[in-house]
């Protein structure tokens, strides 16, 4: 089965370039929408799913891409500057990343070993429930700009991620928040296990 571009009937082959692409979607070609879910599907997917996703979850990021693509390629606002395949997964990328600072404004809890990270530094001895709960307890302390850092630290979003969703200038300011906001439950988890004793 053929395609048009600009008029031009084309033929889905095994590789097809950025305007194949671009024109398949604009046209709701579903040669080519199969075309980009069978190449672009599973890296997407194994990003979502390394990073505290499902299958479901990739199926509906990826959905949201491709209306999110159709709507910049019908108002003609898509320019691309790298190749689709890079364009596809950036736009994945930021929603799923935007999906999980959503769960975590929520209120969902991490998981329990999460913590292990701060709990191994701490060196507490006292049993694994309460220190559960101590972590929490002065989680929910801290303010809302160190509880979202320390989130996305801890779903293991890259710096340079977190410095953009978080609005910081750069990478490096984004580094030295997660320090101070770790650095700081440290301590006050520190000085309520010293009062204990």
């Amino acid at each position: 089965m053929g395609n048009l571009l600009n008029g031009k009937r084309i033929k889905v082959s095994n590789d097809l370039s950025d305007d194949e692409l671009i024109a398949g979607i604009r046209n709701h070609d579903n040669d080519v929408l199969r075309y980009i879910y069978k190449k672009y599907f599973e890296i997407i997917r194994n990003f979502i799913r390394k990073n505290n996703g499902n299958e479901e979850d990739a199926q509906d990021i990826f959905q949201e891409a491709i209306i999110i693509l159709y709507k910049k390629i019908k108002d003609d606002q898509l320019v691309l500057t790298c190749s689709f395949g890079t364009f596809m997964f950036s736009i994945c990328k930021l929603l799923w990343l935007k999906q999980l600072e959503k769960r975590r404004i929520r209120g969902e809890d991490f998981p329990e070993n999460d913590m292990s990270e701060f709990v191994s530094i701490i060196g507490s001895n006292i049993e694994s429930n309460d220190e559960y709960k101590l972590y929490q307890y002065h989680f929910s302390r801290l303010n809302k700009d160190c509880q979202r850092v320390l989130r996305l630290f801890l779903e293991k979003v890259p710096l340079k991620e977190i410095a953009e969703i978080m609005g910081y200038k750069t990478e490096q300011y984004a580094k030295k928040r997660k320090f101070e906001c770790k650095e700081k439950l440290i301590e006050n988890i520190k000085n309520d296990l010293f009062m204990k004793k």
